[in-house]
């Protein structure tokens, strides 16, 4: 399957389409890891709960430490 990004604002936004979601027993309240190799985006929904509160308090501690120059970035 071949899919084009979609302009969202100021982002792009990639749409998953609902046979995809279904496959992989996902909606749209489902947290979703984006990682990459180097050459891949990957994209995997979140199922561990302690999983999900690593990666939360990871965020928490990077805005922390870079939210300004994350801001700037933005811009």
């Amino acid at each position: 399957m071949i899919k084009r990004m979609v302009r969202h604002g100021n982002s792009s936004a990639l749409i998953i389409d609902k046979p995809i979601m279904e496959l992989l027993s996902i909606d749209t309240d489902t947290p979703l890891e984006i990682s990459t190799d180097g050459q891949n985006i990957i994209i995997s929904p979140i199922n561990n709960i302690k999983r999900m509160q690593r990666l939360e308090k990871a965020l928490v501690n990077i805005n922390k430490k870079h939210g300004s120059t994350l801001k700037k970035l933005a811009k």
